[in-house]
Parts: structure tokens; C-alpha cells; sequence
């Protein structure tokens, strides 16, 4: 079975609010096995529009990374980063 990755692109527009998704996003990724591979840090955007992080998550499946994006904990987080910034998140199979 292929594992699946969760691709972020994100602009933070109110730091404050977004801090409150920081403190509660962790236990659901926790829970659903989730590997982060890239978090931040430097990046240089050579085609398409500017964000200003790039995060990319590694799950054991399509499932499992479906299950974490869908559950209670994550949505609980989700409403707390509503307005806080701007993202555009895909899950995607990789190639096994």
C-alpha cells in the first residue's frame, strides 16, 4: 500500500489567531501516525504564486491521512485556524 502525503501551502495573516491552531493540531497528527518531512524553513518559490510556508506530511496511507484530516481533532483545529490565514492543502498517494 502506497503511503500518502498531506502538502500545505500556507500564508499566515493574524499570528495570534494562528497560534491557537499550533496548540491543538499536534495531538491530531499524534494520533493518526503522521511524519512531518518539511515544516517551514526556507523556500524559494520558482513557478506559480508565493506562499509563505510549505509543510509536507507523511502518513502509512491514503486512509490514515484522510482519517487525520476528517477527524474531530483536526476539525476542532481547523475552526481555529479559520481567518488566521491562508492555505491551499492537498493529500496526495505516493508511489510505492
Amino acid at each position: 500500500m502506497p503511503k500518502a502525503y498531506w502538502i500545505a501551502q500556507v500564508t499566515v495573516t493574524d499570528p495570534d489567531r494562528y497560534a491557537g491552531y499550533q496548540a491543538v493540531a499536534p495531538a491530531a497528527f499524534q494520533k493518526h501516525g503522521a511524519r512531518f518531512l518539511a515544516r517551514g524553513g526556507r523556500t524559494e518559490t520558482v513557478e506559480g504564486p508565493e506562499w509563505a510556508r510549505h509543510v509536507v506530511i507523511e502518513f502509512d496511507s491514503m486512509d490514515q491521512a484522510l482519517a487525520c484530516y476528517h477527524s474531530e481533532d483536526y476539525t476542532a483545529a481547523r475552526k481555529r485556524r479559520g481567518g488566521a490565514c491562508e492555505a491551499q492543502i492537498f493529500i496526495t498517494e505516493g508511489m510505492d
